[in-house]
This record gives structure tokens, sequence and C-alpha cells, in this order.
């Protein structure tokens, strides 16, 4: 059974270099496994052969869907990148999550999950 966000582009908010943490792992199955991926971190740089991004604007196209992996301080700004981008969907993942960024987001419409997206989605 095909994956549904198979044919999505996915946005990882706080994709990192290092190897230990979720961001990577995220960002680096979703490679693996064939998805139009896109990786997020303030301060740019490369992940296996990919440039991540400063922020949502600079991201070519749409995006779909946004993964969280970023401190909750820092998600109410990602929020609203998402929101301006005209991104549908925002996974919060554990560690991610804050209430006024959950309200916020779905408030302007976006569909909001507090879940991990890999294992509601059976990636990991």
């Amino acid at each position: 059974m095909p994956n549904p966000y198979q044919n999505k582009t996915i946005a990882v908010f706080g994709v990192s270099q290092d190897l230990s943490k979720y961001g990577y792992k995220i960002f680096h199955t979703l490679l693996q496994k064939g998805f139009k991926v896109y990786g997020i971190n303030p301060k740019g740089g490369q992940v296996d052969g990919q440039n991540l991004y400063v922020l949502a604007a600079d991201v070519p196209g749409i995006i779909d869907v946004a993964i969280m992996v970023i401190p909750p301080a820092a998600l109410l700004g990602a929020v609203e990148q998402c929101k301006a981008k005209g991104v549908k969907e925002i996974w919060f993942q554990p560690g991610a999550q804050e209430d006024s960024a959950f309200v916020l987001a779905t408030a302007t419409g976006i569909r909001a999950v507090n879940a991990c997206f890999m294992a509601e989605n059976g990636l990991w």
C-alpha cells in the first residue's frame, strides 16, 4: 500500500548534520525512501548532499507538509513561515510541541498533528 505522503512535498524544520539527532534521522530516512523532502535550518549548509534552506520561503515551489523537529521556543516563528508559504499540514514531533503554535496553526487553517510523522505513517 503506497504511503499517502509519497507524492507530497515535505519540509523538515530542524535538519541537523549531527547523525544522532532526530532532525537528521527523519530527513535521511525520508530521502532514502524516495520522498520529495527539503531540509530547513537557520544556519543553512548541507546534509546528505542536499542543500538546507534557511527559511521555508527559500524552498522552491510548494510545501505540502512540514515536520517540526525544533525547540518549542522556535515553533511560533516556524508556523508563521508555514502560513506564509501556504503549507497545508504540520506535524509537531514529540519534544517539538507547544500549545500556542498548535493553536496558531489550526486557527490559520493548517491541519496540525501532535505526533511522530515517521511512526504514524509506518516509516519507522
